[in-house]
């Protein structure tokens, strides 16, 4: 099967998921010319996450991945990505300072645009019109001619993701993430809250530690490390053409690259094994997440690693869990069981977002804090029963004061969520809710970490 693909070789498999483009020379038409455009990632970067991924494997490096629902035009701005790097800067702190652990950096961003939906239509008012997949396909507003799926937007996408990716290598690498700043990365309208208060006891820690390594000659000066730090965008490789399009042969290796980002991953709805959405990625040298949800078994999974790491390379593999705050229990244990007695090296996340999503009496769909935080934890426990390691959360989520998502410390309910309910398409944790759930998974870590060192301890390792 590997000498036999090609980045096309997805077009002879059925496909999920994908809009029905009116003009389909237009489309050819843009997917030829950003077949000529200029990589978004490089090869060098995508090995470079696949090494730290394989970390995580090995249960030395905590994956933090997280980002948007979905991109949008109207929102790309230099403060709402400036805002999102700050709340994930204060994440990673969080984790590494309390967790004790390097923590690698994945955001769902710079193309993070198409979403798969459960229908291909909607109904509004007796009114039935094609859904919204995404602003790299088609319009949220609810007209006919919105909703026409339209090649130029792809275009369009590939430019905002080339900018937000400029912008975000300049903060990663620029000295905006410089720990001395570490005070700095606070937005104002989280410092009042229980979240704020810890942060800035955890940034006083810092800078004490900071000062301490200064008087030793240890500074950002003499240590790049202090002065920035790695970053990498994901996203869900759902537009094949456009994937097949910016896909590259590194001259330095020979091999298949998607250079639309670091990492791309397979959703739950598009993981047929003899699809089209498989076919492309088990050809791509990234690293790869692939989403499980409750209708996965463990030998359906089997199978997909199968097809997805056939060499069983570490970092390879992300499986990103999606089973809903009461399913953990039902459903992940056959699936570590099944993974472990093969010996397969796979990074474990947790996605506690897409199955805790529910419509509230006030009728927006939202996701309850405690649900999510529900999940999270039943997947640590989950991990410690089995003895494997927890590697990571995957998370919806915005530097925005955004009201989409109940719960949390500052108590946000039902009423609340018209307030700034501002999402493209699902609901999104805002900065307090989402420093929170650091702090929680920053424990659980911490916990998780004291059993391997008790386990280690007891077998004489």
């Amino acid at each position: 099967m590997k000498t036999s693909w090609k980045p096309d070789s997805w077009r002879s498999k059925p496909i999920q998921q994908v809009p029905d483009y009116q003009d389909p020379a237009a489309l050819a038409a843009v997917e030829g010319r950003l077949s000529s455009y200029p990589p978004l990632v490089f090869a060098g970067e995508a090995r470079k996450l696949k090494k730290s991924l394989a970390a995580v494997a090995r249960g030395e490096s905590f994956l933090l991945q997280g980002g948007d629902c979905a991109e949008s035009f109207m929102e790309h701005h230099p403060d709402n990505i400036r805002d999102f790097f700050r709340v994930f800067l204060q994440m990673a702190v969080v984790l590494t300072f309390a967790g004790s652990m390097p923590v690698v950096k994945v955001g769902r961003i710079a193309g993070q645009f198409a979403k798969p939906r459960s229908a291909p239509t909607e109904t509004i008012n007796g009114v039935e019109l094609p859904s919204y997949r995404g602003d790299n396909i088609n319009g949220i507003e609810f007209t006919p001619e919105a909703r026409v799926p339209d090649p130029r937007r792809i275009e369009d996408s590939y430019r905002q993701a080339a900018a937000t990716l400029n912008l975000l290598r300049a903060f990663a690498q620029g000295g905006y993430a410089n720990l001395e700043h570490v005070h700095q990365w606070m937005l104002g309208f989280v410092k009042d809250s229980p979240q704020g208060h810890h942060y800035q006891e955890i940034a006083d820690r810092i800078s004490e530690s900071m000062a301490f390594m200064r008087a030793c000659g240890v500074d950002p000066d003499t240590t790049p490390s202090l002065r920035s730090t790695d970053f990498f965008t994901s996203h869900e490789a759902l537009l094949l053409g456009y994937e097949q399009a910016m896909t590259r042969v590194d001259s330095t290796t020979g091999d298949w690259y998607a250079t639309s980002g670091h990492m791309l991953w397979i959703g739950d709805r598009t993981r047929q094994p003899d699809h089209a959405h498989v076919e492309y990625m088990r050809g791509v040298k990234n690293p790869i997440g692939l989403k499980c949800g409750p209708s996965l078994t463990g030998d359906g999974l089997l199978q997909l690693i199968d097809l997805l790491n056939p060499d069983n390379e570490p970092g390879r593999l992300t499986l990103i869990c999606r089973f809903g705050a009461n399913k953990v229990f039902d459903h992940l244990p056959q699936l570590i069981r099944a993974v472990e007695r093969e010996g397969r090296s796979v990074v474990w996340s947790c996605d506690p977002m897409h199955g805790n999503t529910i419509k509230a009496s006030s009728g927006y769909k939202t996701r309850p804090f405690d649900l999510i935080l529900q999940e999270v934890k039943s997947f640590f426990d989950v991990h410690q029963g089995e003895g494997t390691f927890p590697g990571g959360i995957h998370i919806e989520m915005t530097g925005k004061n955004v009201t989409e998502c109940t719960g949390g410390a500052r108590a946000i309910t039902d009423e609340d969520l018209s307030d700034r309910y501002h999402t493209h398409c699902d609901p999104r944790l805002n900065a307090d809710q989402a420093l929170e759930l650091a702090f929680l998974v920053a424990e659980l870590l911490k916990t998780s970490r004291q059993g391997v060192v008790q386990q280690r301890a007891v077998a004489g390792l």
